[in-house]
């Protein structure tokens, strides 16, 4: 059975349906691993709830991305990790990282990639005016957001409330990240 480690910085949504997932047989993985950079964000209660462990850490304890990423390759190779998620965590992935598990880190991010980059997609998609707004799997790589795109799926969206386009879209994420993690571990 493959193994797989999220990441992630906030409240977890995406963490418990894939943890859900890989419980019921949808995602054929078993989750080894949380990682995540805020120590207290809500993704940790949803971990143990689930029997996950973590490594939770605080980057300004380490001297440096280098460091704190070295620990967490020892911790994913000793977990016996063979992919990667990232969901919702909000840490640009670095070299240490890329070069020890290439080509075997995604991440899922709320814009119909290669618009809308970055951490206010959303918000930012809504200024311009678009009405179809969507999800992204893709590859992690060096450039932010740029890796290639595995699964888009998109949805109209006539609003102008980023609260309201956040919650459908995380309806969207939940089912499509599942779907591609399985499909790329067959």
């Amino acid at each position: 059975m493959k193994t797989i480690a999220v990441f992630a910085s906030g409240t977890g949504s995406n963490f418990e349906a894939i943890a859900c997932a890989c419980e019921d047989g949808r995602i054929p993985a078993r989750c080894a691993l949380l990682v995540c950079d805020k120590p207290g964000a809500e993704v940790v209660e949803r971990a143990a709830r689930h029997g996950i462990p973590s490594f939770v850490y605080s980057p300004k304890d380490y001297v440096g991305k280098d460091a704190y990423e070295q620990e967490i390759v020892a911790r994913l190779d000793a977990s016996g990790v063979d992919l990667v998620c990232l969901a919702g965590y909000m840490r640009i992935v670095g070299d240490v990282l890329l070069k020890a598990y290439e080509g075997r880190i995604i991440n899922i991010h709320p814009s119909l990639l290669p618009a809308f980059k970055g951490a206010h997609a959303v918000e930012d998609a809504l200024a311009y005016g678009v009405k179809v707004l969507g999800v992204t799997v893709h590859y992690v790589n060096s450039e932010l957001d740029g890796g290639q795109i595995i699964a888009q799926r998109a949805y109209d969206y006539d609003g102008t409330d980023a609260g309201e386009a956040h919650r459908i879209g995380h309806e969207i994420e939940h089912k499509l990240y599942v779907e591609t993690i399985a499909e790329l571990l067959k």
